[in-house]
């Protein structure tokens, strides 16, 4: 309703035009990595982090400099990835608009966990947004043309599940149903496509695993990004598969239920009122004493990495199903770290 009779300012109406012109588009965010990625090589970045000079031109500017993750090289994702041993469940995977260019290490991730665990996940190079962010913000029309092309993408890929490893997209997907609910070509359609969504700790959770767990000695505090606590009602899967893991204690973050702060685009567009949230979830993250924070949600990753630097302290941060990789590869808790 405010999306459809608050009028907005010139230099709001601007802001979110670019945002919603360049963020549901995973190979115009891709585009954006080299440039990125060169930035923050040159000794330029730290010195306008230092020097506040960002924050006194555009609050907007300065976040959107101090969210951008270090860029390391493009992971490409095959379109096929054949299960590991006997095959359990032939999955698609969602790739998504920031995990893609920000977090493919995430992606690549996800696909070596699924396939570790006996899924041939297959991984449609037509993809495009899921319609989370439109949608979202109150632009219905925009983000339902995302979804009718999603569901298409993935009506004939043959697969038996949909997996998500971003928060907010399985909670966009899972309501595909609600929303074309009264559409008469995709009604149907959006049912069984929602049917078959699950977030990769709900699937990996119901398929139980087969895959070697070896040691990861580390203290972990995991953070419910709320569109997979709230939205989704998924609190206790993610817990599960990291208490799974030998030698792993994971601890609680005090007012779990509070946001960090991100919500989609909310931190770029309210920087003063995200700021605070960030702020009080990076004590609560802090105050755990754990040397990772996990959690699985890329805009989640981002906030509370930068809040905790905002702090003066810095803690690392990894997505679940990164976790749940470097255990199976049997990895070193440096590679997390």
């Amino acid at each position: 309703q405010v999306e459809r009779n608050h009028q907005r300012g010139r230099g709001e109406r601007l802001l979110r035009e670019a945002i919603f012109r360049t963020f549901p588009y995973p190979r115009r965010l891709r585009l954006l990595r080299g440039p990125l990625r060169l930035y923050q090589l040159t000794p330029l970045s730290g010195l306008l982090r230092r020097s506040g000079l960002l924050d006194r031109i555009s609050p907007t500017l300065r976040v959107m400099e101090s969210l951008a993750p270090p860029l390391g090289k493009a992971q490409p994702i095959p379109v096929r990835t054949a299960a590991q041993g006997q095959r359990r469940a032939v999955v698609g995977m969602l790739t998504g608009c920031v995990q893609s260019a920000f977090f493919p290490g995430v992606n690549a991730a996800t696909v070596r966990v699924l396939a570790a665990e006996g899924c041939e996940v297959i991984t449609p190079k037509s993809q495009g947004c899921c319609g989370a962010l439109s949608e979202h913000m109150g632009r219905e029309d925009e983000g339902l043309s995302f979804a009718r092309a999603l569901i298409d993408t993935f009506d004939d890929s043959g697969v038996e599940y949909v997996v998500v490893n971003a928060a907010g997209c399985g909670s966009q997907m899972k309501d595909y149903a609600h929303l074309l609910r009264d559409d008469p070509a995709y009604s149907v359609r959006a049912q069984s496509f929602t049917d078959k969504v699950r977030d990769v700790s709900e699937l990996l959770v119901e398929l139980g695993p087969v895959a070697l767990r070896h040691p990861l000695p580390l203290t972990v505090a995991y953070h419910d990004a709320c569109h997979l606590g709230h939205a989704q009602g998924i609190r206790t899967q993610p817990r599960e598969l990291l208490g799974a893991i030998p030698g792993m204690e994971v601890r609680e973050i005090a007012d779990a239920a509070l946001c960090c702060g991100s919500a989609g685009v909310y931190n770029i567009l309210n920087p003063v009122a995200a700021d605070e949230l960030g702020d009080r979830k990076a004590a609560n993250v802090l105050a755990t004493g754990a040397e990772l924070l996990v959690t699985a949600n890329p805009g989640c990753l981002m906030q509370i990495g930068t809040a905790t630097e905002r702090a003066g302290r810095q803690i690392s941060v990894a997505h679940t199903v990164q976790v749940l990789d470097a255990s199976i590869q049997g990895l070193p808790t440096s590679s997390l770290l």
